[in-house]
């Protein structure tokens, strides 16, 4: 017994090691760790001191927020009212305004389906099927001529709608493609790997800007007499086989990685090739390289602002157009930053979903 208590004093006296260290010493583990470091948190500081107050007087305490373009050209700060002034025509571009009821109707319908789909416990064939129809409905209600809709020529299409349509259907079909191509690029048949090969190896060689003019102005050329192809739906396509290139490369490196040692496995099981990839290969593949096609999903949502060369009046386009208004002439700081927060909270929030899905799907970790 007193060997036990000798032990446990000795235990009771021994000082665990400090893991959390607090503010002092987080700040010196991170900003003051050396003086390197120590003289580039400083200049940062003292620059943050001297543009933020700056920033906040331009931004909200001197700027205009419902005012005239007369009026701003006045003002010292900020002039918010060339956005809330066109805000209507930022959104929706020459869509009749009378309308705007549906796209705005049909993004609405969009932002609801991807708020279930953020969320894994809603995953099921009614989620499938709910977006089936919720992208059908979306289509007419922007084309209209059905239900007593009025029908809208697409290429009044424009604004937020527009970027949304190029986005969300660019890369949601742009992904199972690129995955079809990355298996054909692996295929032990020669023909399926050169054919995959090419295609990948080719459109990765030309700029996405290069394809949305062959869509545009080149491939009208080759239709019979008579026979058009809707702008919009053909700068789609050339989203999505840009996009399915990429995707391929990046999936392709996941499958790679992926030891001989589960093909085996799933060979001793009598899994046919099929069976193989979707059970077993690709739900792990596919898993590790949620970042890189991240990467990827994300370049292409900014990509689509490209198709404002071949004249389709998308998100940033029509907000260029507000500032060729001579009543709001200098004010393109306030309207890009306007679009430089919308891009980002779409791309912001493909990054969140990216990392709760990664988070979600690491059976890796230790429970």
């Amino acid at each position: 017994m007193s060997i036990i208590s000798i032990d446990q004093a000795h235990i009771d006296n021994i000082k665990l090691p400090v893991i959390k260290r607090g503010v002092i010493g987080w700040l010196k583990a991170n900003l003051f760790n050396g003086f390197f470091n120590s003289i580039l948190t400083l200049v940062i500081l003292a620059f943050l001191f001297w543009f933020i107050p700056s920033f906040i007087k331009w931004a909200l305490i001197d700027a205009a927020w419902f005012t005239s373009g007369a009026v701003c050209k006045e003002c010292e700060g900020a002039c918010w009212s060339v956005v809330l002034k066109n805000l209507r025509f930022i959104i929706f571009g020459f869509y009749p305004h009378e309308l705007h009821w549906r796209p705005f109707t049909a993004m609405m319908t969009l932002f609801v389906l991807l708020f279930f789909s953020n969320n894994k416990k809603y995953w099921s064939k009614k989620l499938g099927y709910a977006w089936i129809l919720g992208l059908i409905a979306m289509g007419f209600l922007m084309k209209g001529g059905i239900l007593g809709l009025t029908p809208v020529d697409s290429m009044k299409w424009g604004g937020l709608p527009l970027t949304l349509l190029l986005s969300v259907f660019g890369l949601t079909a742009a992904y199972p493609l690129g995955v079809i191509l990355a298996l054909g690029r692996i295929s032990d048949m020669p023909m399926i790997r050169y054919l995959s090969i090419g295609y990948i190896e080719m459109i990765r060689g030309v700029p996405l800007i290069s394809l949305l003019f062959m869509a545009s102005i080149i491939f009208p050329l080759f239709l019979p007499e008579g026979v058009s192809i809707d702008k919009i739906l053909r700068a789609q396509v050339a989203i999505i086989l840009f996009t399915a290139a990429y995707i391929a490369e990046v999936v392709r490196g996941g499958l790679q990685g992926m030891s001989q040692g589960q093909y085996e496995a799933a060979d001793a099981l009598g899994l046919n090739y099929y069976q193989t990839m979707r059970l077993i290969i690709l739900p792990q593949a596919l898993k590790i390289v949620i970042p890189p096609t991240l990467s990827v999903l994300v370049s292409a949502f900014k990509d689509t602002s490209l198709v404002v060369i071949i004249a389709l009046y998308d998100f940033l386009m029509t907000s260029k157009t507000v500032i060729q208004n001579p009543e709001w002439m200098g004010f393109s700081t306030e309207l890009y930053l306007f679009v430089a927060m919308m891009y980002f909270l779409g791309c912001f929030s493909m990054s969140n979903f990216s990392r709760k899905l990664e988070k979600e799907l690491d059976t890796d970790k230790p429970s």
